[in-house]
This record gives C-alpha cells, sequence and structure tokens, in this order.
C-alpha cells in the first residue's frame, strides 16, 4: 500500500520550475528524516536531496546543488521539493522517501524503509 503521496509532476520546459509535495501516511508519521528519489528509464534510482523533519539540516546530491531546495512545512506534515533552472537530463520519476535517524541522511535508497509511488517530471528542450 502507499507509504507516501508524491504530487506535483508536470511537463516543463527547460529552465523552468516545478514544486513537488509529499504527504506521509499515518505509518510514516514517526519518521524523522525524508529524502527525495529519482529514476529515469533503464536507470538506476539516484538521491536527489533529504532534510531532517523539523530541523534545518538538508543534503543534496552535486547534480542539482543551488538548483533544488528541500523544505518541510510542519503544520502541515508536508515535504517538498522545490526544483528551479530545469534540465532535460533531470526528467525522471520523482520519489519521496522516510527513514528513521537523526545521522546524515544516507544516499543509498535502500537505507529508506517508506517510499511513495512517485510522480513524473518531464523536462523538454
Amino acid at each position: 500500500q502507499v507509504q507516501l503521496v508524491e504530487s506535483g509532476g508536470g511537463l516543463v520546459q527547460a529552465g523552468g520550475s516545478l514544486r513537488l509535495s509529499c504527504a506521509p501516511s499515518r505509518s510514516t508519521l514517526t519518521r524523522n528524516t525524508m529524502g527525495w528519489f529519482r529514476q529515469a528509464p533503464g536507470k538506476e534510482r539516484d538521491f536527489v536531496a533529504a532534510i531532517w523533519w523539523g530541523l534545518s539540516g538538508t543534503r543534496y546530491a552535486d547534480s542539482v546543488k543551488g538548483r533544488f531546495t528541500i523544505s518541510v512545512d510542519n503544520a502541515k506534515n508536508t515535504v517538498f521539493l522545490q526544483m528551479n533552472s530545469l534540465k532535460p537530463e533531470d526528467t525522471a520519476v520523482y520519489y519521496c522517501a522516510a527513514r528513521e535517524g537523526w545521522d546524515l541522511p544516507p544516499i543509498r535508497p535502500d537505507l529508506y524503509d517508506s517510499w511513495g509511488q512517485g510522480t513524473q517530471v518531464t523536462v523538454s528542450s
């Protein structure tokens, strides 16, 4: 069953912006680390960004640093990924994920135990 629900994906021109949202289910409300991953057709699932819920600490993949911003709204129990200056190579299915941990968020997807179904992001040239 769905553990997290992503939304906000779509088609955008290169240089444009999109804002993804992720809402937790009851089973994931106790998680304190949230992450975003992406997977292009025929490729492995790669780390994009992560944040400690309720804290300011963040981590980004080098490929998105300076363009993407991960944030949380504690009142709405929602995590966001603001994506600016999008490039065609950003095209992928984007997934939100959650885990319990207070150390530096891992970049390996197998270390996250709660996942959404993904939302498609397509960036055209």
